[in-house]
């Protein structure tokens, strides 16, 4: 049974982090001894999660293709706009208002199409809790401006789904090709690697993009 901590109460979004202990780590340690040598030097990560599925798609959506420094700005100059980042509020406002601070127009509609579905209730994310991954990311990605990466990014960020680990991240993959020591990495090798951190490949991700960060380098 996974956790979820995504809800749809439209208050401020609480953050908090990534789930995951002392049962996790021994799977993966014993695992794959490579990338528990790994988890020994790193230490425990601190990922924040996004628990209110609204704000975190419209970071996503907002994030797709900029810097996260410039993601930061646009959404706190989005919530300066309309107050409090909901569906409610996204849709009463146009889409050269939502422009004006920053977000392209493609954006912009993706965000109110969103807004737009969950205000009518034809989009209900509470239902997400009783589908599968595969399920799940078959309902986002129906929706405009939401590719696989990012309902991935979302099963672990706002979900906390245990076992994601995205072939269409380049992040883990250059963090699977510095720990095993590969040149480039084919999508069978990928999935056979991915098997070994089943059921928990959430945490082996978060690992994966510290190692890519530099977290074993010498001077880390």
């Amino acid at each position: 049974m996974y956790q979820t901590l995504c809800t749809i109460g439209y208050t401020q979004a609480m953050r908090t982090y990534f789930t995951y202990g002392r049962t996790e780590l021994d799977h993966l340690k014993r695992n794959d001894p490579r990338l528990g040598r790994a988890i020994d030097r790193i230490g425990m990560i601190h990922r924040t999660v996004e628990s209110d599925f609204f704000t975190a798609i419209t970071r996503s959506i907002i994030g797709q293709q900029i810097s996260t420094k410039a993601q930061n700005t646009i959404f706190e100059r989005l919530n300066g706009l309309v107050g409090l980042v909901t569906p409610e509020t996204i849709v009463s406002h146009s889409l050269e208002e939502l422009q004006s601070i920053g977000i392209s127009f493609r954006k912009a509609e993706y965000i109110q199409g969103i807004a737009d579905k969950m205000t009518s209730g034809e989009l209900k994310p509470e239902l997400f809790e009783s589908m599968s991954d595969s399920e799940t990311i078959k309902e986002l990605v129906s929706l405009k401006g939401v590719g696989v990466w990012t309902a991935e990014m979302m099963l672990i960020f706002c979900l906390q789904r245990p076992d994601v680990v995205s072939y269409g991240d380049l992040g883990i993959l250059r963090g699977m090709n510095i720990l095993y020591g590969l040149e480039k990495i084919s999508k069978e090798e990928f999935d056979v690697i991915r098997a070994r951190y089943t059921p928990y490949g959430s945490v082996a991700s978060l690992y994966l993009w510290a190692i890519a960060g530099g977290a074993l380098s010498p001077q880390a």
